[in-house]
């Protein structure tokens, strides 16, 4: 990604502003040169959150789950009451962040989040733990949250490249996701599933639709349902339940692919 023509805004400004750890989310899988078009048409509107001078930031997660899968299982049967839980690494500054994911109030994500040590990042230490037993019991996950916090383990891990980008106007934030790659953490596979040529873009609300969301839909482009953790472990483990990603696998992931092949041929 390219937002160069963007003005800049530090990630100490982004958080005072537009924190949003509780919001509406909205994905939109895209190919990488629609995300570009959609960065040049925010110029004068929207600010790129840049770190030591550097307006992108490489990430890498781990997300873990019960033996039986039920955080990937909660979300592939459309539960309301789901959860996920992650240590997320921001890889440039090695800072390091356990996080639980649930739905509040009318779909709305809520994170909460725990500083955490980078060198930990694919395990969960008895303080980490602690902390997601909290976040399930205060979610009213299950009714016994800290049974359900001592069985996870790690499942799977992502890597990709992100650009935030803030949009004043709407209390909104954007994020644009390349160069995405899954990797499985059980030992059942061997190397990395790249996503392809595509970007993974989440607008971030308070709650209606953003201008991001706008022009998404004007260029065609809908909300699909992709989770890099439940799309990335169907695509990893094909006996899995996946209909609500069967589109997102099938096809768009699919054409990503062949349109690398093409290109690399």
């Amino acid at each position: 990604m390219d937002p160069s023509h963007l003005e800049r805004i530090s990630l100490d400004e982004l958080n005072a502003v537009a924190g949003l750890l509780t919001r509406v989310d909205r994905k939109y899988l895209v190919p990488t040169a629609s995300a570009q078009d959609l960065l040049d048409s925010l110029a004068g509107r929207a600010r790129v959150l840049s770190v030591a001078g550097a307006t992108s930031s490489r990430y890498a997660s781990v997300y873990f789950d019960t033996p039986a899968l039920d955080s990937y299982l909660l979300a592939a049967r459309k539960r309301r009451r789901r959860f996920k839980v992650r240590t997320r690494t921001y890889l440039d500054s090695g800072l390091c962040f356990l996080e639980v994911k649930t739905r509040g109030a009318r779909g709305a994500t809520v994170k909460k989040r725990l500083a955490y040590d980078a060198g930990s990042a694919e395990v969960l230490t008895q303080e980490g733990r602690d902390f997601v037993a909290e976040q399930l019991a205060a979610a009213r996950i299950s009714v016994a949250p800290g049974r359900l916090a001592e069985v996870l383990g790690p499942v799977m891990g992502t890597t990709y490249e992100r650009t935030t980008v803030h949009l004043p106007a709407a209390s909104a934030r954007l994020t644009l996701d390349t160069a995405l790659a899954w990797q499985d953490l059980t030992g059942r596979l061997v190397g990395d599933v790249p996503a392809g040529d595509l970007a993974v873009v989440e607008t971030k609300n308070p709650a209606a639709p953003g201008p991001a969301d706008r022009l998404l839909w004007a260029a065609g482009h809908r909300p699909t349902r992709i989770s890099k953790y439940a799309t990335g472990l169907a695509v990893l483990s094909p006996e899995l339940p996946a209909n609500k990603w069967h589109r997102v696998m099938h096809h768009d992931l699919e054409q990503a692919r062949r349109a690398a092949a093409r290109h690399a041929a």
